[in-house]
């Protein structure tokens, strides 16, 4: 990262968590300043466990966003979080977040079995929540849903509801039934947010042009900046490294 205030380091998580977590990741204020951040829609549902030199230990859960929002890094905070896939809504988190999208929902501080003495080592909250989340894994996976979010995350949302409906023996009605349900937005909403998240690492290389099965160039702009609240080259500057999930990228 450019903004040498900020520290952030990521595991990506243990075998048998993979369908159901995404990473585990730490993101550290190292100033004395407060600093400005804006978060993108990415898909994931983030849980956060921080605290700080003037706030006390917290644990949130942020709901799926469907546009860019505003936060603020406190001075010295400390944020150790878990990214979860969608699938770890019902099986892990046994949760419905219709409510939440775009939400912030306040957890028990000892969710996972965390407390504020874990957030001093990365990697002991590592393994601490990752036998947290195998024990919590009880109840078997639907064969049709696990397909589905398969399909979803390794197309990057290209797929057409249709086609995923075809693929998974699932009818379109059931699927979106299910995730306005369990979720609060539509497959297809959900898609266009991973199709938007893929385009990432292309902007971030300077690439401006559709690479994500977008119908053409307009096409492209207009979803970039629905989600992001800036065109792509905007997005590219990326202006005192206020996009943090976009910093945290490598660039080429």
């Amino acid at each position: 990262m450019q903004n040498k205030n900020i520290e952030y380091k990521s595991f990506i998580p243990n075998q048998g968590l993979e369908d159901f977590v995404e990473s585990f990741w730490m993101l550290t204020n190292l100033s004395e300043e407060r600093e400005e951040v804006a978060v993108l829609p990415d898909g994931r549902v983030d849980v956060l466990f921080s605290v700080s030199e003037t706030e006390p230990y917290h644990v949130m859960l942020m709901g799926l966003d469907t546009a860019a929002s505003k936060g603020i890094l406190l001075p010295g905070e400390k944020i150790y979080a878990l990214s979860f896939r969608l699938l770890a809504v019902e099986y892990v988190l046994d949760l419905h977040l219709s409510e939440l999208l775009g939400h912030v929902l306040v957890l028990p501080e000892n969710f996972l079995g965390v407390s504020a003495s874990d957030l001093k080592s990365f990697t002991g909250f590592y393994s601490r929540v990752s036998e947290q989340l195998l024990q919590r894994l009880k109840k078997p996976v639907k064969e049709k849903k696990r397909k589905l979010f398969e399909l979803i995350y390794a197309s990057n949302g290209s797929m057409t509801v249709k086609e995923l409906s075809e693929k998974v023996n699932w009818s379109s009605r059931q699927i979106n039934r299910y995730f306005n349900d369990r979720f609060g937005l539509s497959l297809k909403t959900y898609c266009n947010i991973l199709r938007f998240r893929a385009s990432f690492q292309q902007i971030k290389d300077g690439i401006f042009y559709p690479q994500q099965d977008f119908s053409d160039q307009a096409h492209f702009i207009r979803e970039v900046k629905k989600y992001s609240g800036v065109i792509p080259k905007e997005l590219n500057k990326n202006k005192n490294d206020r996009f943090i999930q976009f910093s945290t990228l490598p660039k080429k």
